[in-house]
């Protein structure tokens, strides 16, 4: 059931809990099905996340093409999100694709000049009814070793204060010490920022970089107004993991949809725990 992101985050900030952003490699079949199939037999409405530089091999048509398909396979609310937009035009061709959710990061920017460019794809967005998403602070990125993590990424709430009084988004990332990757020990997550942003704005808000990231870490966050967690790294190695298994102990006789399908059960599993994380199951009646 393809739908825009918007009423699905506003329902969530609303009674207490999280829709979950899975990242699904550039349009990867066993992935996308994977999180729709764990969404229907939970009940829980889902976003599909892209990264652009992930669609360099497959194309954003062609998982664009994939996920409406997948969504019409199941009843549950479905939303198509690019995921970390670095400008207008990426943000204009995903709308003519179909994605029905965005996110313009202009984080690494001043805030005039972030705001700036998020009122741009804003202005465009809403002729198509599709909800923007916006970010401040700055997200860290580690490698695979997780490498120390500085917390320059933690935003002044006055920052955001700033920023909001500047653009009107559907929903906004805070930077609040988290960060894309796998942490290298216990990350220091910020949770005082939240709590103080919730003092000015009932804007529902999107937590990143939950790989790794203590489960009370996020709940906490998810009662601070988190009404979307996004898991990216996690679901990519478990993906793999999941298929390296079934070449190791299936009689898969060279057949790649026997291993496809092995890993795609295999992750739904891995789904289903971050739906019950995010406390969206059972949402959709």
């Amino acid at each position: 059931m393809l739908t825009t992101s918007k009423e699905m985050l506003q329902q969530a900030a609303a009674n207490g809990y999280a829709v979950p952003a899975i990242n699904t490699q550039g349009g990867n079949y066993d992935i996308i099905w994977a999180v729709c199939k764990a969404a229907e037999d939970l009940g829980s409405p889902i976003m599909l996340a892209h990264y652009v530089s992930t669609g360099a091999y497959s194309g954003h048509d062609w998982f664009v093409n994939v996920c409406k398909w997948c969504a019409s396979k199941v009843s549950v609310p479905v939303a198509i999100h690019l995921d970390h937009g670095d400008g207008f035009d990426i943000c204009m061709e995903a709308l003519k694709l179909g994605f029905t959710s965005l996110m313009i990061d202009g984080s690494t920017k001043p805030v005039e000049e972030n705001a700036a460019m998020t009122n741009e794809v804003l202005k465009v967005a809403k002729c198509f009814d599709v909800p923007v998403e916006a970010e401040i602070g700055e997200l860290l990125r580690l490698d695979n070793m997780g490498t120390v993590m500085e917390n320059k990424n933690i935003v002044d709430p006055e920052e955001v204060r700033r920023f909001l009084s500047l653009c009107q988004p559907d929903s906004l990332a805070i930077g609040i010490g988290n960060a894309h990757g796998y942490y290298k020990g216990e990350p220091d997550i910020h949770l005082e920022v939240l709590e103080a942003v919730r003092k000015f704005t009932d804007i529902p808000l999107v937590l990143h970089g939950c790989t790794g990231m203590k489960e009370e870490i996020i709940k906490d966050a998810i009662k601070l107004g988190v009404a979307k967690i996004n898991f990216g790294t996690e679901i990519r190695y478990k993906y793999v993991e999941h298929y390296e298994e079934g070449l190791k102990t299936m009689n898969h006789q060279g057949h790649s949809w026997k291993l496809s399908q092995f890993a795609n059960e295999k992750l739904q599993e891995d789904v289903r725990k971050i739906i019950r994380l995010a406390g969206s199951e059972g949402r959709v009646k």
